[in-house]
């Protein structure tokens, strides 16, 4: 059943928990996907069927939760994570990150590492406001940028174009992770498709390479794409939880 959490900015978040044992898995979904996709069902099943808590969630202006989509940005998004972690979870929990998900685990494991027991990305895009949007536009793009303050790009998982706006653009830069120091200290497990073209797996690498981490893994799968929702990549998700769990 969905429930709604007020934040203390006032907006409304849906979302849907399992009780069970700890820690608890947490996912964390990506730009403009909701708490009903693939991958966030196919944990909450497994959660269910191990007894472990779940929890899954929208951020504001994502599926059931309040807020328009183009007035938040990664600021607002982590800290409707932050809110749901700190208010709806107790004790150390599992953070799974799909692509912008990624990036706001981090940011959570940043603010609140205490509250981490370990991190799961799947295609994790840190930073990508910066380094794949606004670093690859075309000079007409970055025309139109400047003249309207936005541009419209065609989106390959809906209908409506993107509306990437100045204003989320400069909201992204100031959440940056791999501009300045960025310490994990709990096991991190990065799954990667390579045949993802929204976030290539050079971002992986970059992320493996820039963290400070005693024990992160990146597991490349040939052939998978951005979704990662095929019964093999989803056991991959599974195990990598499953890996984190028995690590010492």
């Amino acid at each position: 059943m969905t429930q709604f959490l007020t934040t203390e900015q006032g907006r409304r978040i849906a979302y849907h928990q399992t009780p069970g044992r700890g820690p608890g898995v947490v996912f964390l979904g990506g730009y403009r996907s909701d708490m009903t996709g693939t991958k966030a069902v196919h944990l909450q099943a497994w959660a269910e069927a191990e007894g472990r808590a779940f929890l899954r969630f929208d951020y504001s202006g994502h599926g059931r939760s309040s807020g328009a989509f183009e007035a938040g940005g990664i600021g607002d998004w982590s800290q409707d994570a932050m809110a749901v972690i700190a208010t709806l979870t107790q004790g150390p929990q599992i953070l799974v990150g799909s692509s912008m998900g990624g990036w706001i685990a981090l940011l959570v494991a940043r603010a609140m590492p205490q509250r981490v027991a370990g991190l799961v990305g799947i295609a994790a895009a840190p930073d990508f406001t910066e380094d794949l949007m606004r670093a690859t536009f075309t000079d007409a793009q970055k025309v139109a940028l400047k003249n309207q303050g936005f541009v419209a790009e065609p989106s390959e998982y809906s209908d409506q174009p993107n509306i990437i706006t100045q204003a989320f653009l400069d909201d992204g830069a100031k959440h940056l992770v791999l501009r300045a120091p960025l310490d994990l200290p709990f096991p991190v497990r990065l799954l990667q498709g390579t045949a993802d073209v929204d976030v290539p797996p050079a971002v992986a690498l970059r992320l493996m390479e820039h963290a400070r981490c005693d024990d992160l893994r990146l597991t490349l799968v040939k052939g998978a794409d951005h979704r990662f929702s095929t019964p093999a990549c989803l056991g991959l998700i599974v195990q990598a939880i499953s890996d984190i769990l028995t690590a010492d």
